[in-house]
């Protein structure tokens, strides 16, 4: 039997559920939206999403017409370059776009939506064990989803093996 499609598949109902959840809990805090995070790179650190989660982040890219830039009138010669900062290499989000903002924003992984840096300011103490707690359960909603790999891995390679892929119904990972 076919796996529905990934917008009416109930897994897909239970991470949203899990991401409305940490967004709740961590709403009191706030991030200046400096993008360092996702600067891999400048951080020495990386997200590393599960299975369910990449479906999600694919099917969100997916569903976006693909990137305008560059023209098509444009030769390879002309064309320009959005160069990685000094020292930063390739370790950059791709999903972060040459704008500056993230592509799949209302998709983002949980590791993206917990990532703070040292800027962030809350009011006390961060939920460390209430964000372990759902961050467990994306990972057994992973596991039953996508049982013969459910992740995590990190976000970098496991999305350059289905770049450019625009099939939101395969699974990921």
């Amino acid at each position: 039997m076919r796996d529905p499609p990934w917008k009416k598949n109930p897994a897909r109902a239970e991470l949203l559920a899990l991401y409305t959840q940490i967004d709740a809990l961590l709403a009191p805090w706030t991030c200046p939206a400096s993008t360092d995070c996702c600067h891999f790179g400048r951080t020495g650190r990386e997200p590393y999403p599960h299975a369910v989660e990449l479906a999600e982040l694919r099917d969100a890219l997916a569903a976006r017409p693909p990137p305008r830039y560059p023209p098509q009138a444009e030769t390879r010669r002309h064309r320009k370059r959005s160069l990685p900062m000094a020292g930063e290499g390739e370790r950059r989000c791709p999903v972060l776009g040459d704008d500056g903002r993230c592509r799949a924003y209302a998709s983002r992984p949980f590791g993206c939506r917990t990532y703070f840096c040292d800027r962030a300011e809350g009011p006390g103490k961060w939920p460390r064990e209430e964000v372990a707690a759902i961050a467990r359960e994306i990972a057994a909603l992973s596991a039953r989803a996508f049982p013969r790999d459910p992740g995590p891995r990190r976000l970098v390679p496991a999305m350059s093996r289905w770049r450019g892929s625009t099939d939101s119904s395969k699974r990921s990972g």
